[in-house]
């Protein structure tokens, strides 16, 4: 059973790490535009090639697609991390590295062709205009009906998203009625922290999803916070953090290092040595302190979680990180489409560097992670799996390099024992849907619940929620009739966590769903 449930997983797992897989671990220097980087004297073959193909060849071939074909394959032989961004998409890649956008600041699903709010992002246009979860929104601009068709996400961000200062007008429906609003768009911020409460007496919790642009500057406000509600100890959560940019890892590790500590330093075949060390006085240099890792953290999670370990400042806690130790350095060209090549090799303080090996091609360096789950690493432990080079910390604690970051204390991936019908409900947001129409249909009830605590407590879903739900996973083909009992606590579990969710944010998430969290459990541990 247990292979069996890892095969209902692993496909979503490794889409999402395909995803992750193409911003994790930039480091953006200064783009490179100078005409003389490029420039040559006199035609390369495959410069050739591209021209005669272009002016000669029996049928038309759109000059774009032959560039990036070129381009795609001469990357494909480098490295996995190595990538090309064509024109079209690099504001959004980017807007997603840089952790923001410009738009409306409402999240949304559709339900039977009509565009539902489900999430009205704080202080963003669309709150201070007043639009509220539950709201329909039925048209953009008087002229766009945007109800009763079959769009697609994409069609309707184009509609709603727009340069910042801008206007748009939406006609919504609330309570039977239709209401127009008129929005000056803004750039939202999405947060890089998720969130950040006093998990244990004494002990603060902070989740970090991504490292963008003003990932240091969230994590400063929530430690503060902590600090001032009495967090002597701190548990950081990477868990699924793919990474971004060192400089807010490097800046949020300088907190807990002191001294002039090294932190990371970055070298390649053309690129010196450069190092990154601690320049000032951190603000929780001597409390006791956890970092929790998986699997799917990697590049400047790594960077973190690998320096604190150097220096014997915390225990890392979970399984064995993804092993991502390539830098990346963007530059745009001619067209408005950027590369980002890999330029350098990350080190740890004592030198470890932790990038897995990617000699035998793509396909194997992609199916790395997948054999981990095949072979039982993930479900039995990895630390007798010692591959790479050995380092000694200044505390005679032996460390790894060459394949990611080892944790100090193991903790095996959850299964959680869900069979396939079940898996359907969450990459088919079924269960997100039935937890916001549980909202909408009783929502005096939930906002007279004050905290994720009381939740816990007092919503207990039971016989009747699960009929409902199996209602609306009928609509959408999925069948729950063998679903054992066990198996409806787990779903019941994660009912909660999203209802908390619609309450009060990811922070409201996490808060219920790291109570019953395996690591999150042995970092408490360890702390206390």
């Amino acid at each position: 059973m247990g292979t069996k449930k890892l095969h209902i997983w692993l496909p979503l797992l490794f889409s999402v790490m395909m995803i992750l897989g193409m911003m994790i671990g930039y480091e953006i220097k200064s783009s490179t535009k100078s005409n003389s980087f490029f420039s040559s004297s006199r035609s390369s073959s495959l410069q050739e090639v591209l021209e005669l193909v272009k002016g000669k060849y029996v049928d038309a071939v759109p000059s774009d697609s032959i560039n990036q074909i070129a381009i795609d394959d001469v990357l494909d032989h480098l490295d996995p991390h190595s990538v090309y961004i064509p024109a079209s998409n690099f504001k959004d890649v980017n807007d997603e590295l840089m952790g923001n956008f410009q738009g409306i600041g409402v999240e949304f699903q559709m339900f039977n062709d009509t565009i539902n709010v489900m999430h009205v992002i704080k202080d963003g246009p669309s709150d201070k205009a007043g639009v509220q979860v539950g709201d329909e929104i039925i048209k953009a601009n008087d002229t766009i009906i945007l109800a009763g068709k079959k769009l697609k996400p994409d069609s309707i961000r184009k509609q709603l998203r727009g340069a910042a200062g801008s206007s748009v007008k939406i006609t919504i429906l609330r309570n039977g009625a239709l209401k127009n609003i008129e929005l000056k768009r803004g750039n939202i911020n999405v947060p890089s922290v998720d969130a950040a409460y006093i998990i244990a007496p004494q002990i603060g919790y902070i989740r970090i999803n991504k490292f963008a642009d003003r990932t240091y500057e969230e994590f400063m406000q929530n430690l503060e916070k902590l600090q001032k509600q009495g967090a002597q100890k701190l548990i950081i959560d990477l868990r699924g953090n793919g990474g971004g940019l060192m400089n807010e890892a490097t800046s949020i590790a300088d907190e807990f290092l002191d001294g002039d500590k090294l932190i990371v330093y970055t070298q390649g075949n053309k690129s010196p040595r450069s190092e990154y060390r601690c320049r000032k006085e951190g603000l929780f240099e001597n409390g006791k302190l956890v970092v929790l890792v998986d699997e799917t953290s990697a590049s400047a999670s790594e960077v973190l979680s690998g320096a604190l370990q150097d220096w014997d400042r915390a225990s890392i806690v979970g399984r064995r990180t993804f092993g991502k130790g390539l830098v990346q350095q963007q530059f745009r060209l001619s067209d408005g489409s950027a590369v980002r090549l890999t330029v350098a090799r990350y080190y740890t303080p004592l030198g470890r560097n932790i990038q897995k090996p990617y000699n035998k091609g793509k396909e194997k360096y992609e199916e790395e992670l997948m054999n981990r789950f095949h072979d039982g690493e993930v479900l039995k432990g990895d630390t007798s799996k010692k591959s790479g080079p050995s380092f000694k910390t200044a505390s005679g604690h032996i460390v790894y390099g060459g394949g990611g970051i080892t944790p100090d204390y193991f903790v095996p991936y959850d299964t959680s024992k869900l069979n396939a019908s079940i898996a359907k409900l969450y990459y088919k947001n079924v269960l997100s849907n039935f937890v916001y129409k549980q909202y909408i249909q009783r929502k005096n009830y939930f906002q007279s619940i004050k905290s994720p605590a009381e939740l816990i407590a007092k919503y207990n879903p039971g016989e009747t929620e699960w009929q409902q739900l199996n209602v609306l996973a009928t609509n959408d083909s999925i069948s729950l009739k063998d679903v054992p009992v066990k198996d409806r606590t787990e779903i019941f579990k994660r009912v909660k966590g999203l209802m908390a969710r619609q309450i009060w944010g990811d922070d409201g998430y996490f808060e219920v769903m790291n109570a019953w969290d395996n690591i999150v459990k042995k970092g408490l541990e360890v702390l206390k």
